[in-house]
């Protein structure tokens, strides 16, 4: 936490927590540095290579001078490109200026937030759910109503709790499928039960963050929120980008399709904070969304073989219960076999907090503990990582547990 007292500091730099996801990632350096072998299994990002056709594009920008400042909203080639992504995927149409191209989408999700909520005003956020949805809410003056989605729901909202936490003060509804961190996805009649409670609600605004819509184990069509429900697409934000879908994190491409009035405030938020996005990274994208696709279907296949290597292998430990995820990269055990015992090293485990700092001391293997997605206990393990680091981590998790008494 930011010390407010210190002359200068703004007073809503208080509630700029750090992300639990950072302070473990402290905590790993501090010990490779130190000389450990550590798995961590902590971040969200694809072990795999940007596709080559993606870096000859930037590159090929580069060459032929497209290195200026770009439009703050996004450039042409890439917004036409998210228009056909768009239709494509989901049958959506959106107009250049109801698309906007951001650093990344975190960027998105806060232009949105600054743009829309004033003190006070709630969002509703199910949860297990990325922390930065509550961190920024929190930050821009907002408050989360959290509602808890169960593992007997396999982890996704139902209508009879998303009804009862709108108010009149409701601003956003949050929705994220697949899930980070649960890798839940939903359903097109379980989105279509959300729709209509939402048809009560014309106050609420809704942003369907689909990010993971690629990575989807299913045989049945990955179906976004104002694809199910057309009459709720002027207040819906649809959200995507390139980081996982096609391995690109560190371009920072995020992008979305709503209503004018929206993207136009979101524009501004921008404008003011960052400006445009990348020319290089803008002509990769466009590289990588217009380019051969099987690329794809080849990395998820990888990911839904290491997820059911992932769930087999932590349901045979004691004490963990392993829902199987339909989406994303990332498991979300159940760890309350463990609670109230005491490690090989002498440490009680009375959280999950505890768990995730133990098993990281102890076997130098890094997750996040439950509490910092909103439902204990629990830990979200990232899969976006090579076989032979998911094997020695799970072999260290199994001897972790074995030793609990």
């Amino acid at each position: 936490m930011v010390d407010i007292a210190r002359p200068g500091l703004a007073r809503r730099l208080d509630r700029a927590k750090t992300a639990a996801v950072a302070t473990m990632g402290i905590k790993v350096r501090a010990l490779r540095d130190a000389g450990h072998d550590v798995v961590s299994l902590v971040l969200g990002e694809p072990d795999f290579a940007t596709p080559a056709n993606a870096i000859e594009a930037a590159h090929q920008a580069a060459l032929r001078g497209d290195t200026k400042y770009p439009p703050y909203d996004g450039t042409r080639a890439l917004k036409e490109a998210v228009q056909r992504q768009f239709r494509r995927d989901h049958g959506l149409e959106y107009a250049l200026d109801e698309i906007l191209v951001s650093n990344g989408a975190k960027q998105i999700l806060f232009n949105a937030l600054m743009a829309t909520v004033n003190e006070g005003d709630e969002v509703v956020i199910p949860v297990p759910c990325w922390f930065a949805y509550t961190l920024m809410t929190r930050l821009v003056g907002g408050e989360p109503v959290l509602v808890s989605c169960p593992q007997n729901n396999g982890f996704r909202l139902r209508p009879e709790d998303l009804e009862a936490a709108i108010t009149p003060r409701t601003k956003w509804l949050m929705l994220n499928y697949p899930n980070n961190p649960t890798g839940a996805v939903a359903s097109r009649a379980e989105l279509a039960a959300l729709a209509e409670v939402l048809l009560r609600h014309p106050h609420v605004w809704i942003l369907s963050d689909d990010m993971y819509e690629h990575l989807y184990y299913s045989e049945e069509r990955y179906a976004t929120l104002a694809e199910v429900e057309p009459r709720l697409r002027d207040r819906t934000l649809t959200v995507s980008g390139v980081s996982k879908t096609y391995a690109m994190t560190g371009w920072r491409i995020g992008f979305a399709g709503g209503p004018k009035d929206l993207i136009r405030g979101m524009g501004a938020v921008q404008g003011h904070a960052t400006a445009g996005v990348s020319t290089v990274g803008q002509a990769a994208a466009v590289a990588a969304m217009d380019g051969p696709q099987e690329g794809v279907a080849e990395r998820t296949a990888i990911y839904r073989r290491r997820r059911d290597y992932v769930v087999d292998a932590l349901n045979a430990c004691p004490g963990i219960s392993c829902h199987r995820p339909e989406g994303a990269f990332y498991v979300f055990p159940d760890i309350a076999g463990c609670i109230g015992k005491t490690t090989a090293g002498g440490r009680l485990l009375n959280t999950d907090e505890d768990f995730a700092n133990a098993l990281l001391e102890e076997q130098h293997v890094a997750l996040t503990h439950g509490a910092a997605f909103g439902m204990s206990p629990y830990l979200r393990l990232s899969y976006a990582t090579d076989e032979a680091s998911l094997a020695k981590g799970m072999e260290r998790i199994a001897a972790f547990t074995h030793a609990l008494r």
